[in-house]
């Protein structure tokens, strides 16, 4: 019961914390795009990489709530997927490009910088 919650309370952390920086940077930055999407997609990436880096993976008990919950809750790649097809669907396949493009290019090596954080913190 402890791990459903813990998985729980881990989902609606970073549920909440989506919701947050998601909108916070599409107010600063402008909704024409969808920049708090990608943000927080690249920023997901490197926290999955710094767990991952760090060995969380090895003790559910982090792994469960940390990654499972709160990463899972967080990233939007379902999101990012439907934003992408909506800007294709509105005539602006530049920008659908784009986004695609631009979260794929920076969320693997941004990934890649988490594991290395993650095994530097983890004394690795």
């Amino acid at each position: 019961m402890i791990a459903l919650f813990s998985l729980l309370l881990g989902c609606f952390l970073g549920g909440t914390a989506r919701y947050f920086v998601s909108g916070v940077v599409g107010r600063r930055i402008g909704e024409t795009f969808p920049w708090g999407t990608m943000t927080v997609n690249v920023l997901g990436c490197f926290l999955i990489g710094s767990a991952a880096g760090a060995a969380w993976g090895s003790d559910p008990d982090l792994w469960r709530p940390a990654v499972t919950g709160f990463l899972g809750s967080f990233t939007t790649v379902s999101s990012f997927s439907l934003q992408t097809l909506a800007l294709a669907r509105d005539g602006e396949r530049r920008w659908a490009v784009a986004n695609a493009v631009g979260s794929m290019a920076l969320s693997i090596p941004i990934c890649l910088a988490g594991l290395g954080v993650g095994r530097w913190l983890a004394g690795a």
